[in-house]
């Protein structure tokens, strides 16, 4: 079961938003900065370490996510994009690695590879000059 996020753990911050738009990105401040307590957060003890380990830019030394979300003209949908986008990496926090087990290769692949070892040296071999 995937860990639902809870939006009361967010904490949203309204911003002005970069880039074109003319003198209403001047004015409004319609861009979000979203910002998630990993540590604090009602998260599995699970999930919280796995995001705690992202090696991801958004992340400061003390747990906190910062998710900047400016897509959209209106705060409401700004809000709803970050929120999509932080349950994303919960999501993704949730699933469990595979842990993958060392095999050994089987008796017949080994002697495959080292059939072509030795037919490839046979070819590389006539190719050499002969010398009496």
């Amino acid at each position: 079961m995937k860990p639902v996020l809870d939006p009361l753990d967010v904490e949203f911050s309204a911003i002005r938003a970069q880039g074109p738009g003319g003198q209403n990105v001047n004015k409004v401040s319609c861009a979000v900065h979203a910002r998630f307590d990993i540590k604090a957060s009602s998260l599995p003890e699970a999930v919280k370490t796995r995001l705690l380990a992202l090696h991801d830019s958004r992340l400061s030394q003390d747990g906190v996510l910062v998710l900047k979300a400016q897509q959209s003209r209106s705060l409401e949908q700004n809000k709803e994009d970050a929120l999509r986008r932080l349950q994303a990496l919960v999501d993704a926090a949730a699933q469990v690695p595979l842990v993958r087990r060392p095999t050994r290769p089987t008796r017949g692949s080994q002697l495959r590879r080292l059939d072509g070892k030795t037919r490839s040296s046979q070819v590389k071999a006539l190719r050499r000059k002969i010398t009496d």
